[in-house]
């Protein structure tokens, strides 16, 4: 099992590419994560989903998303995304990250000026399903495909093909987003404060956070916090606290430390209450996992 790794404010750490070819393609799984789930988290690459087989349930912002087979997700550079199992069912997919600097070369290019950041700076752009009843959207996943079939056996020619490919889905991406009317253009500005209070829960998860605390990271009052993420996020604020809290216990049962010390260590000051709201999530109780791993 395993989880995404970040630094304190929620960016992953691992590397998407390298520097002279800024592009990762993987076939992933949801059933490999810890708890059937990987975490919010962000990085400034631009991630292409393509659902193989199976159901996910993925979270981009303050959007949700249950992805079928066949089906795909465009994710914007620099937004929190998590996905979760979605009805105990295992979900694989291909994933393709690639780094904006890769279709537009250089700092202040035309490219990077008019075409990539029209789309990456504008947050109300975070994501789009990529259906493939739409023909321009089946392009782009009929193009992921054949990506990852030239990444498995790579031609003469790999990286070129692969910088062409990319930038065709980036041009359908660009066409869409520039044919939208000028009100899709502008700027949430709650998309800020709800950045604010994820990353304040999960900077300060092992706490013992109040409710006064949160509201305060984004400054606003307790009772607006509330309805607040419950609207955006579709679940309520406790529950999210609870079940990060049991997602962060995870791989600290694969160790040494005892459960007590383990509830403690994630924000629990009761280890009983721990192993109710861990069987809740998981199915299981704290003991009954650790056997398992």
């Amino acid at each position: 099992m395993i989880q995404i790794h970040t630094t304190d404010n929620q960016r992953e750490m691992k590397a998407h590419g390298d520097y002279h070819f800024p592009v990762h393609i993987s076939e992933e799984s949801i059933g490999i994560y810890e708890g059937g789930a990987f975490m919010w988290h962000w990085h400034p690459e631009i991630e292409l989903t393509w659902v193989q087989s199976g159901i996910i349930d993925y979270r981009v912002n303050e959007q949700q998303y249950i992805l079928q087979q066949d089906e795909g997700l465009f994710c914007n550079s620099n937004v929190l995304h998590s996905g979760y199992m979605k009805d105990q069912m295992n979900c694989e997919y291909l994933s393709i990250t690639f780094h904006p600097r890769f279709i537009y070369g250089y700092e202040t290019s035309l490219l990077q000026t008019k075409y990539v950041e029209f789309i990456t700076a504008n947050p109300r752009w975070s994501s789009l399903v990529l259906s493939p009843e739409v023909s321009w959207q089946a392009e782009i996943l009929d193009t992921m495909r054949q990506i990852y079939s030239w990444s498995k056996q790579p031609p003469l020619d790999y990286e070129l093909r692969v910088h062409l490919a990319v930038t065709r889905i980036w041009q359908l991406l660009f066409q869409y987003f520039a044919s939208l009317p000028v009100a899709e253009t502008q700027i949430p500005e709650h998309l800020d404060r709800l950045k604010q209070i994820l990353i304040f829960i999960q900077e300060h998860y092992s706490e013992p956070l109040t409710l006064e605390d949160i509201a305060a990271s984004a400054s606003i009052c307790k009772s607006e916090c509330c309805r607040f993420f419950k609207k955006h996020m579709h679940m309520t604020l406790f529950d999210y606290l609870l079940f990060y809290r049991i997602q962060q216990s995870l791989p600290l049962l694969r160790g040494s430390d005892s459960i007590t010390n383990i509830a403690g260590m994630v924000g629990f000051s009761n280890p009983c209450y721990y192993g109710k709201i861990f069987k809740r999530y998981m199915n299981c109780s704290p003991r009954e996992y650790r056997k398992e791993v």
